[in-house]
């Protein structure tokens, strides 16, 4: 079971990008982290970097530069073993990876942690603290499905990005604001989504 102090969230939120589709998210989540004065220390993998590169028109240097004006803000190298949250000593408000490739959560799920995004993901686990995963991939096999399985067993929280119909009409736009926005509650950063974002019962 993971812990709920409120002291932690005083403590930076680590944000893990791997390669995936949907690096969107991630910076959706990192932008709304720092406009709401959460500290962040951001980690992303090698293909994260190649993937970012083709799915948004804001190179991902650029995003950096752009966060490092918040004093907030800090980067670890993905190769950076001997970084701060590489070690339970460090605390932290949990962690977020966004978006988790299948790769990753396979890692994860059986503690194999040869980078920095899985041995901090490890080292949140261990330590019973929130760690969130964002999923992308479909369909999914009965390998992912267990490796999920396994890893909301040992209280990781399993949030695919999935679009709320029920807030119709929503674009691109609105489905990531509306996933980094869960995630924020499942870190207990927040109690609940702004109202836009609720389902609100409409007279038909």
């Amino acid at each position: 079971m993971v812990t709920s102090d409120p002291v932690s969230l005083n403590h930076p939120v680590v944000v893990g990008i791997t390669g995936a589709s949907g690096a969107v998210i991630a910076r959706e989540l990192i932008d709304t982290l720092l406009n709401r004065k959460h500290s962040v220390i951001a980690v992303a993998s090698n293909a994260a970097r190649m993937v970012w590169q083709e799915e948004l028109d804001e190179p991902y240097n650029q995003a950096v530069a752009r966060w490092l004006e918040h004093p907030r803000f800090r980067q670890y190298a993905i190769s950076d073993l001997f970084a701060s949250i590489a070690s339970g000593t460090t605390p932290t408000a949990g962690m977020v990876i966004a978006p988790a490739s299948m790769n990753s959560v396979a890692s994860i799920a059986h503690g194999l942690t040869p980078n920095l995004v899985l041995r901090a993901a490890d080292v949140t686990l261990k330590e019973r603290r929130r760690l969130v995963l964002i999923p992308r991939e479909t369909p999914l096999h009965a390998i992912h499905l267990e490796n999920m399985l396994t890893l909301s067993r040992m209280g990781a929280v399993i949030l695919p990005p999935e679009p709320p119909f029920y807030l119709k009409p929503l674009d691109i736009d609105g489905v990531v604001r509306f996933v980094v926005q869960r995630a924020l509650v499942a870190l207990g950063l927040t109690d609940a989504l702004p109202d836009d974002l609720q389902y609100q019962d409409r007279q038909r």
